[in-house]
């Protein structure tokens, strides 16, 4: 069975704090780079907003009236309206303006 090769501890320490380094390095390159540039802003057509805004101000009715857990449920069938609001509502509702 061949010896282990025993290695000194200031290899070890000296290995350790170039990683360290290195680690730091890296860090600091990464919080100097620029952000990402924001998702450009989407338009909504009209029957969308105003599909948005009713759902608001029942929100807002459910809130006034002292209900604290409101549930609101959504039919898939929009009777008379072409787009489909789905992703607005879900960005709207999730805090994505």
């Amino acid at each position: 069975m061949p010896k282990p090769i025993w290695t000194s501890r200031r290899t070890w320490v000296a290995a350790w704090a170039v990683l360290c380094a290195a680690g730091l390095a890296a860090t600091a390159g990464l919080n100097a780079s620029p952000a990402p540039d924001p998702r450009p802003e989407r338009s909504v057509s009209a029957e969308c907003a105003e599909y948005v805004a009713d759902i608001e101000r029942q929100l807002a009715k459910a809130e006034q009236g002292g209900e604290k857990d409101v549930v609101l449920t959504f039919s898939r069938v929009q009777v008379g309206t072409e787009d489909d609001c789905g992703d607005e509502l879900r960005d709207h509702l999730r805090g994505v303006r």
